[in-house]
């Protein structure tokens, strides 16, 4: 057989790899999203869905200033949780790696994870005791004389974002320390001999070494926190919609469903700029 003849074979034999995974791929994401994106050019006109090409939804998301705060309070819970979580998770990897022994770091990381074994829903209506009026939280301050009323937690942007927080944590540990164990000690060592102190190293390059495994799970907590329903529903109640729960709604309650995939697509083009951004950054810092 010639060399091309081989090469034919090869490709036909990863394309057969590949095919079911593409046709999963087309099935279940591109035609659906595509029926997505046509849906939300039509309207809704009393109970019947109009197949007229339009704007007038997402005309109507930036006219409507109740629709347009839904993603604002989205990119301000996302971006206040994921800050809060690079900042938690980076001393928890740094002390698993570097300062657990070797023999213990499995375990320091079964324990990290812990709340990954549990339902998404039961740590939310966890939370949700916890921080509510008659919750743990109030019951000790209220007993210890530190407070005199209690503190309304719950149902506010503070109880959304400790949820999410409790969560992303533990994926962003699990990122970081990936990168942090994979770091020759051998750069320390260098910058040691160049007369660099501890902060030096750490910021000179300790830091721009682990920067894949922060911004991939940062991309990853922003991803799931800004499209994620439950935690908001239970412990954000009604008071600040985001905007799954405005989707929700609209899906819910009025049946609106060409609105419904309107605000969907903005949800979808927000997380691809967050990428995009997040891409573009990790390329310069590599380079």
């Amino acid at each position: 057989m010639t060399a091309t003849t081989l090469e034919d074979a090869d490709r036909r034999k990863a394309w057969g790899f590949a095919a079911p995974a593409l046709l999963w791929t087309l099935a279940f994401f591109v035609v659906p999203f595509l029926f997505m994106a046509a849906m939300s050019l039509w309207k809704r006109e009393g109970r019947e869905i109009v197949r007229v090409w339009n704007l007038d939804n997402y005309l109507r998301f930036f006219s409507e200033s109740a629709l347009l705060q839904g993603l604002i309070n989205s990119l301000e819970i996302t971006v206040i949780v994921t800050v809060l979580s690079v900042l938690l998770a980076y001393p928890l990897a740094w002390i698993i790696a570097e300062r657990v022994p070797k023999r213990f770091q499995r375990m320091a990381l079964i324990l990290a994870i812990l709340p990954f074994w549990t339902s998404y829903v039961v740590r939310s209506y966890s939370w949700l005791l916890v921080l509510s009026k008659n919750g743990v939280i109030n019951q000790m301050l209220t007993s210890a004389g530190l407070i005199a009323e209690q503190l309304a937690i719950a149902s506010t942007r503070t109880a959304t974002v400790i949820g999410f927080v409790h969560f992303f944590v533990m994926l962003l540990t699990l990122t970081i320390y990936s990168n942090l164990i994979q770091l020759s000690p051998n750069y320390r060592r260098a910058a040691a001999d160049l007369g660099a102190n501890a902060f030096q190293t750490f910021w000179h390059v300790v830091l721009p070494l682990t920067l894949p495994g922060i911004m991939t799970g940062a991309f990853l907590t922003f991803v799931l926190c800004i499209g994620d329903y439950v935690t908001p529903q239970i412990l954000g109640g009604n008071n600040e919609l985001v905007l799954p729960q405005i989707i929700m709604l609209q899906l819910g309650r009025r049946a609106d469903f060409p609105m419904a995939a309107a605000l969907s697509i903005i949800l979808m083009l927000a997380v691809t700029v967050a990428y995009v951004l997040c891409a573009r950054w990790l390329k310069i810092e590599r380079a």
